[in-house]
C-alpha cells in the first residue's frame, strides 16, 4: 500500500512539473499584457490610512 501511494505521489509530480511550463505566457510581437491598478489599504502606527496603488499585470 506504502509503494502505491509513493508511486502516485512521484506520478503527480512528474505530471505538474511537464504542465508547468507549457502554461507560461506567450510574448510576441504586438503583445499587450492586460493591466490593472490593484488598491491596497493599510495603517501606518498612528492610525493613519494609507492607500498604495499597484500596477498588476498577467
Amino acid at each position: 500500500m506504502r509503494n502505491l501511494i509513493l508511486a502516485a505521489a512521484i506520478a503527480f509530480t512528474a505530471a505538474t512539473s511537464f504542465a508547468a511550463p507549457s502554461q507560461a505566457g506567450y510574448y510576441s510581437y504586438g503583445y499587450q499584457p492586460a493591466c490593472f491598478i490593484k488598491k491596497i489599504k493599510s495603517y501606518d502606527y498612528y492610525g493613519n490610512l494609507i492607500i498604495k496603488r499597484v500596477r498588476v499585470c498577467h
